[in-house]
């Protein structure tokens, strides 16, 4: 049975692909994050402290474990803290990178590593695997040039880009859009959102199915990973009110100019995903399909 380590194991993408390798037992799984382990289930698979800023420690467990593939879903994910900390986004994003690369070379490990829409300006959305980045922010900076370490490299390496994930996790420590905009709306608090941005948002589990099929499929180069429905910002909010029967009417409608972020967005992202379900296989589900998901897991908690 072969190996697999996954970085940022208490992310939201971390937590599903725990799940889902407990569920499939198709490989062994290494978790391993900062800090101690947040997934409710402790058995069935091994736990490791690992700092992915710590390039010793980094070294210490992929070479006790030798690991098969690395999954590496650990990063510096908001866009306005990479503006604001940029040396720490480079650590996490670059430098950390160079780490793993580096040992998948020596050790002869399968590397995959999640990347973002935010490498494009959003001028022609939706891109397919081959169209020229331009990224805006320094997040997407970063992103990029992690993925052309990855390219240079001569280890067996694909790259997943996705698009705005959402999900939940057990102990719901990690937000996102979806549970944000419910949450809002559930107390009656208006929110704000912006309608000059397009997206094509990405269920967890979706994602982490897709990792493992790249693990799998031994994928190598680029493919695009995200949902299937592509709406703007304010859609998006409006699709979360109606499927739990919330009032839209809180939900005000601006322009991304009035938010004064830090961070530059890209106005239109989306993905082309016809070679990932080509050759990989990847089944992505509806928006509303994935809202039923996150509906029945939120259910099993209050049970």
């Amino acid at each position: 049975m072969r190996t697999i380590l996954v970085t940022g194991s208490n992310g939201l993408l971390g937590q599903k692909l725990t799940e889902r390798l407990l569920e499939t037992k198709q490989f062994n799984l290494i978790a391993t994050s900062k800090g101690e382990n947040r997934y409710p289930v402790q058995e069935g698979y091994t736990y490791a402290e690992m700092d992915i800023l710590d390039p010793d420690n980094v070294r210490s467990v992929v070479e006790k474990y030798q690991p098969d593939a690395i999954i590496h879903t650990a990063a510096m994910t908001n866009v306005d803290t990479c503006e604001a900390q940029k040396e720490l986004a480079y650590e996490l994003n670059v430098t950390a990178v160079k780490t793993l690369v580096s040992l998948c070379e020596q050790h002869n490990i399968q590397l995959v590593h999640l990347s973002t829409d935010f490498i494009f300006d959003g001028a022609h959305g939706p891109y397919d695997e081959l169209a020229a980045p331009n990224p805006l922010s320094y997040y997407g900076v970063t992103k990029l040039e992690a993925e052309e370490v990855i390219k240079t490299s001569k280890c067996r390496w694909a790259i997943l880009r996705t698009i705005l994930v959402y999900g939940i996790v057990s102990d719901m420590s990690r937000s996102n859009i979806v549970l944000w905009a419910k949450g809002a709306l559930e107390k009656g608090d208006p929110i704000n959102v912006v309608n000059d941005q397009w997206r094509m948002p990405t269920l967890a589990e979706d994602l982490a199915d897709c990792c493992l099929l790249a693990v799998e499929k031994g994928a190598h180069g680029v493919y695009n990973v995200s949902g299937k429905d592509m709406m703007s910002i304010s859609e998006l909010v409006g699709r979360v009110a109606d499927f739990w029967h919330l009032d839209r009417s809180l939900t005000h409608e601006i322009s991304s100019e009035s938010l004064n972020q830090s961070a530059k967005r890209p106005v239109r992202t989306g993905f082309i995903l016809d070679k990932t379900i080509a050759d990989l296989g990847y089944n992505p589900r509806s928006f509303e399909e994935g809202l039923a998901i996150v509906d029945q897991q939120l259910r099993l908690r209050l049970a």
